[in-house]
C-alpha cells in the first residue's frame, strides 16, 4: 500500500498496473504528463515482468544480465565520473544517459529496499521549469536550443544542446550537472536562472518498497537526495512499446522555428480509464 500523506501533488499521476488496461493508461499518461506513478512492484522479478509490458530494454553499461540496473551504494568506486548514481550521495537533476548520442526514452525506477534515512526521489517537469524560464529570462530558450552549445560525456562524447526543437511547437531537454556535462559561453550565462527553474518545480518524495514511477527521459529530470542505510533500486531504460512522439509542447514559447527544428507530430493526451487513481496516496515532500 502507498503511504498517505498530508499532501500528494504527485498522487494524480498513480496508475493501478495491475488493473485491467492498465497499460493503455499509462502510455496515455506518459505522452500527456511524462511521468507515471505506481506500485506493487516488490520483487526484481515483478520488476522485469512489467518493465516488458511497456517497453523494448536498452544495454547500459552497468546493467546486469536481465537487462535491469542495480541502483546501491558502490562506495568509493561511485566518485568516478558519471557514476555518482551508484554512491549514497545527492544527485543532481538531469536526463538519463544524457552522454550518449541518443538517451533512452522511459525510464522506470523501482525501490526494493529503501534508505535508513534520506534518499528521496527528486522529479521536476522540464515543461514547467522551461516554462517559468521563459516568463523570466526568454533569452535563454532560444540561445539553449543552439546546435553545439553543450558537449556531454568524456573525450568520445559529442556535442548537443539542451533543448532540442521539433515541429508542431515541441520540444525537449537534455541536461546535467556533472563533470560530464560542458556547455558554451552562450548558454553558461543562463545556467543559474535554469538551475533555479529547476529547483522551484522540484518534487521530493520518499519510495516504499515496491514503488516507483516511469518518466518521459525527454521532459523529466530526476535526482536523489543523499542517504544513508542499505538503500536498494532496479532500473530499466528502454524504447517505448508504445507510439510516443518526440519531445513536448511548450505553451507560449515557440520553438519550432529556432535553430533547426526536426520534424515530428504532436502526442495524444489523456488520463482516464482503467487503472488511473485519485490524488491520495504518495508521501509528498
Amino acid at each position: 500500500m502507498l503511504t498517505r500523506a498530508r499532501t500528494a501533488r504527485f498522487g494524480s499521476h498513480y496508475v493501478d498496473q495491475q488493473a485491467e488496461g492498465a497499460d493503455r493508461v499509462i502510455a496515455r499518461q506518459v505522452a500527456a504528463r511524462g511521468v507515471v506513478m505506481l506500485d506493487g512492484l516488490t520483487s526484481r522479478q515483478a520488476v522485469l515482468d512489467f518493465t516488458q509490458r511497456i517497453m523494448t530494454l536498452m544495454p547500459h553499461p552497468d546493467s546486469d544480465p536481465d537487462g535491469l540496473t542495480t541502483i546501491q551504494n558502490i562506495g568509493l568506486a561511485s566518485r568516478q565520473p558519471g557514476l555518482a548514481g551508484l554512491g549514497s550521495g545527492e544527485l543532481n537533476a538531469h536526463t538519463e544517459r544524457s552522454s550518449v548520442p541518443r538517451p533512452p526514452r522511459l525510464m522506470l525506477l523501482v525501490c526494493l529496499r529503501p534508505a535508513a534515512s534520506g534518499g528521496e526521489v527528486l522529479l521536476t517537469d522540464g515543461r514547467a521549469a522551461l516554462e517559468d524560464l521563459a516568463a523570466t529570462v526568454p533569452a535563454a530558450i532560444e540561445a539553449m536550443s543552439l546546435r553545439g552549445t553543450a558537449f556531454y560525456g568524456d573525450g568520445g562524447g559529442h556535442p548537443s544542446r539542451i533543448l532540442t526543437p521539433h515541429g508542431g511547437g515541441r520540444i525537449s531537454i537534455r541536461f546535467r550537472q556533472d563533470e560530464l556535462g560542458q556547455f558554451s559561453p552562450l548558454v553558461s550565462r543562463f545556467l543559474p536562472a535554469l538551475r533555479k527553474a529547476i529547483a522551484a518545480n522540484e518534487n521530493a518524495f520518499a519510495l516504499q518498497p515496491g514503488q516507483g514511477y516511469v518518466i518521459d527521459n525527454e521532459r523529466y529530470l530526476h535526482a536523489r537526495a543523499a542517504f544513508l542505510g542499505p538503500r536498494l533500486c532496479v532500473r530499466a531504460l528502454g524504447t517505448p512499446s508504445f507510439p510516443l512522439h518526440n519531445g513536448f509542447s511548450l505553451g507560449s514559447v515557440a520553438t519550432e522555428n529556432r535553430a533547426g527544428a526536426t520534424s515530428g507530430p504532436q502526442g495524444a493526451c489523456g488520463n482516464s480509464g482503467p487503472g488511473a487513481a485519485s490524488a491520495e496516496g504518495w508521501e509528498v515532500r
